[in-house]
């Protein structure tokens, strides 16, 4: 049977806090707990000897060792694989670059930066190349941003049931970085634009030929030729050299390894864009060039793959993002979505760009099925998993950004339901 548990106020919970440094006291040696003790902790062989030297490239802790993407082939006869983000290790905004997610169709070529070039020709005055170091003399903008597969999530939008999976593999193909590179405006502009020009074909150099046909106007507006993450030159599995970057869209459409811009005044109707990456509505027809990504929320503390202790007090804690722009607020919910509770989001609360929120909640033991719901600043509001399947025929995969929900029991185990 489930029940209500409640969430508190953020002063309420901190007032609670002092109880948990009073309950942790009790493991503390007698010795330092009696009154008057006057012994002094030991001290430990890290403080007795020099360390290592550090490295020229710096690594995690190799305490940290567990903290790493998870690589799934798609299948034996496939050379699609994808790596997923940990997303319950994460906090803040950022991933860090090695822990980026993937999504790789023909693996992640090896490149060399002065031998790659990047064409723009089609309908234009003048077609242009460059290598990466011409691109390095443009101005360089940017932003931070999220980045997520058009097919994150699927097992939730394909499967009849709700699968036993981790939140890495549910929803773990959605990552942020910090992304900055020369804006496509000012290349398209010097190419000099046909009047008649509506979109342009963008190509990628792996050997699957990986192509979309983007509109124009997108990439006149904050597309950029991505050329850095995180303040580091692109890894190879993000597009090194150069990749296309747009903020808001489905991954696919960010051309990795991009080497080529053809102006054109029709789409191309590429393998990719006609068959994976267009969705069967409910009524059969073809729902095609669906580049948005929702508005969509995911709590990762607690989440599917974790157990809680005890009960007690804890920080309810997640990600929310929207392809449309800013999250104007998260609610969460712990009785299955008959009341929601407004969650505190973490700022910075950035354009098109993950967003962390946060809510006191205190667990009294019983089973619980714990949701967040997110809303941007168009109204866009995360639909439920029932109003999802609604709309796109059965099976389908791509685009799913319904409502969560975590079952938790009465043991503390955390699984993934409908």
């Amino acid at each position: 049977m489930l029940k209500t548990t409640g969430f508190v106020g953020r002063r309420d919970f901190l007032k609670a806090g002092a109880t948990f440094l009073t309950a942790s006291s009790a493991a503390l040696p007698a010795t330092l707990t009696a009154k008057g003790a006057s012994a002094a902790p030991k001290i430990p062989d890290n403080m007795l000897y020099p360390g290592v030297e550090d490295e020229a490239y710096g690594s995690p802790s190799p305490h940290e060792a567990g903290n790493v993407r998870k690589i799934f082939p798609q299948n034996e006869k496939s050379t699609l694989t994808a790596s997923f983000t940990p997303l319950h290790t994460q906090k803040g905004i950022i991933t860090p670059s090695g822990l980026h997610f993937g999504a790789h169709h023909s693996g992640v070529p090896e490149i060399d930066p002065e031998m790659h070039e990047l064409f723009i020709h089609g309908m234009t005055d003048r077609p242009l190349k460059f290598t990466a170091s011409d691109l390095m003399r443009y101005p360089l903008s940017g932003g931070i941003n999220f980045l997520e597969c058009g097919g994150n999530s699927a097992p939730q939008g394909y499967y009849p049931e709700a699968q036993p999976m981790p939140l890495q593999y549910l929803h773990g193909l959605v990552s942020g970085s910090e992304w900055i590179g020369v804006p496509v405006k000012l290349l398209l502009q010097e190419a000099g634009l046909n009047p008649k020009a509506k979109w342009v074909i963008a190509e990628g150099a792996d050997a699957g030929f990986l192509a979309r046909s983007i509109p124009l106007q997108k990439l006149l507006d904050d597309a950029i030729i991505a050329l850095y993450q995180n303040g580091e030159r692109l890894r190879p599995a993000q597009g090194y050299p150069m990749r296309l970057f747009l903020p808001g869209w489905e991954g696919n459409t960010s051309i990795k390894w991009l080497r080529r811009l053809e102006v054109t005044d029709r789409p191309a109707y590429t393998r990719e864009e006609s068959r994976h990456y267009s969705e069967t509505l409910a009524d059969g027809s073809i729902e095609g060039f669906s580049m948005y990504m929702g508005v969509k929320s995911v709590i990762t503390h607690p989440s599917a793959g974790q157990v809680l202790p005890d009960k007690g007090y804890y920080q309810v804690n997640g990600l929310a993002w929207s392809g449309f722009g800013k999250i104007s607020r998260v609610e969460v919910s712990d009785d299955g979505g008959k009341n929601w509770v407004p969650a505190e989001l973490e700022g910075p609360v950035l354009n098109k760009s993950l967003t962390r929120f946060t809510l006191p909640w205190r667990w009294d033991g019983s089973p619980v099925r714990l949701q967040s719901r997110a809303f941007d600043e168009w109204d866009n509001v995360q639909p439920t998993h029932e109003a999802w399947k609604s709309r796109y025929f059965e099976g389908s995969r791509n685009h799913y950004n319904a409502i969560q929900t975590w079952y938790i029991d009465a043991q503390g185990t955390v699984s993934n339901v409908f």
